[in-house]
């Protein structure tokens, strides 16, 4: 079969001096050859497939966001700056935050994480996101979710002022966002969106299955996908359709064989299985499960998508597979 791929590392976009995180995600397409060129090497087992590098792919993107803050501080302009909110000890909050850390100081970008324990009170967590707002050093700002239980969520997504919500959880990001407006994009569905437009999937009147519809990821994504192209922020002009815990699994599988593409963030482990995607279909999976192994007894992270059985069935078919595991809820 083809060849394993390496991580897409995390990277930034810059937008009017404020950052947007872009993804932390590994990837797989698979695709009959076609002549495309970009990123692409030829299977050492198949003489049909075609393996896009997902590092490669972050490579590029790395070096046209070092060039681009590059050239903002060439013109004067103070270096990007990003604070990071982490309450309590999450290990896998802490992870992500190191992860994005990491690629901002590669990326030229300054960078500060603030920790705060479990208890901390919701009036304090506020007060120093709203400090943080008034701080004119401060180009992007984020808290990592999930917070304890005791603190509202949307109350500290809508604190941290929507210029500098690189997450794209304001309420007037989301509201921009659903008009069709230029704002910050939530990381996940922004990751998927670049790498369809790099890859050149078509997605103009194709029919689209979203399985999932979280705020984060599931309801952007099919935001992205089914708005029209020439409006402000250009949408993908498909048919979109939602899936979701309600959806009967034998209505799932009814409409992903009716999908060109079918994106799966449930959180559900192996939903999409290769009698429910039809020839030549894209299938973009940004699941993340933890399950044990069977034979190790070890946790391992899987995504939504049967993989290894999809990409048998891709290399016949000549359609995509795209593997993007990610946290999602």
């Amino acid at each position: 079969m083809a060849a394993s791929v390496s991580p897409l590392c995390s990277s930034f976009k810059l937008s009017s001096s404020v950052l947007q995180p872009s993804c932390h995600y590994k990837f797989r397409i698979f695709r009959k050859c076609s002549g495309l060129q970009r990123c692409f090497h030829q299977s050492a087992f198949s003489q049909t497939a075609m393996v896009i590098s997902g590092k490669e792919l972050a490579r590029q993107i790395h070096k046209e966001v070092q060039c681009d803050v590059e050239e903002w501080v060439s013109f004067g302009n103070k270096q990007p700056h990003l604070s990071v909110i982490v309450v309590g000890d999450n290990p896998a909050s802490h992870t992500y935050v190191r992860n994005k850390t990491r690629a901002a100081a590669a990326l030229g970008i300054s960078s500060e994480t603030l920790l705060r324990p479990s208890s901390v009170s919701q009036e304090e967590l506020l007060e120093m996101i709203y400090r943080l707002n008034r701080d004119w050093r401060v180009s992007g700002l984020l808290v990592q979710l999930p917070l304890p239980e005791h603190i509202n969520e949307r109350a500290v997504c809508n604190a941290v002022a929507p210029e500098k919500d690189v997450d794209g959880f304001h309420i007037v990001n989301i509201g921009k966002l659903c008009l069709d407006q230029k704002s910050m994009v939530p990381a996940t569905p922004a990751a998927v969106w670049e790498i369809i437009k790099r890859t050149e999937i078509q997605t103009v009147g194709r029919n689209v299955v979203v399985a999932g519809r979280s705020k984060n990821v599931g309801m952007p994504i099919a935001m992205l996908l089914h708005t029209d192209g020439r409006h402000e922020r250009p949408g993908g002009d498909a048919t979109v359709t939602i899936a979701h815990r309600c959806t009967p699994r034998e209505k799932l599988k009814e409409l992903t064989r009716l999908a060109d593409i079918v994106i799966a963030a449930a959180g559900i482990p192996h939903l999409i299985t290769a009698d429910m995607v039809k020839e030549g279909a894209t299938v973009i999976d940004v699941g993340i499960n933890h399950i044990q192994d069977s034979e190790t007894g070890k946790i391992r992270l899987v995504g939504d998508v049967d993989f290894e059985v999809l990409k048998g069935l891709v290399l016949v078919t000549s359609g995509y597979v795209l593997h993007t595991p990610a946290g999602l809820s």
